[in-house]
């Protein structure tokens, strides 16, 4: 299992920032391992939307179906699924100053079967690439 946690502060209003990161097809901007992500089917974004997301990470390229799984004004939740692996990207929103808004990113990778004996590895890779998300995912809020 996998669990990582970020909490950062990013000078853009709290609604922007939701409705940057409800559109998962954005990953491709705020997280370094994203190759691809594109929504599946054409229906407006809601709970129920599936994206195709190609994620690499140290030279392993992985296919996930991702749905939008919570979708609040304060909380996104994203479920990721592929036969090896399930994978939460969870974030919460909040405010101190009404212009900007505080992120807690966490992610979560539960492996499947002989997967599981990568546990260990894995954990310490994403703890490395939790800072590169978090550096990555500021800078791409502050362009929206």
């Amino acid at each position: 299992m996998v669990d990582v946690t970020r909490t950062f502060t990013v000078a853009r209003p709290l609604g922007a920032v939701v409705a940057y990161l409800r559109d998962f097809a954005n990953a491709v901007e705020w997280d370094p391992g994203t190759q691809s992500c594109e929504q599946i089917g054409t229906d407006p974004v809601g709970p129920g939307t599936q994206w195709h997301n190609v994620t690499q990470l140290y030279g392993i390229t992985t296919d996930l179906t991702y749905e939008l799984t919570r979708d609040d004004a304060d909380h996104l939740t994203f479920t990721g699924t592929n036969k090896t692996a399930t994978s939460v990207d969870d974030m919460t929103f909040g405010t101190s100053d009404g212009t900007s808004t505080i992120v807690t990113y966490h992610a979560h990778v539960e492996f499947n079967g002989l997967a599981r004996l990568a546990d260990p590895i894995v954990q310490i890779a994403f703890g490395r690439l939790a800072g590169a998300v978090e550096r990555q995912m500021t800078s791409a809020l502050l362009t929206i």
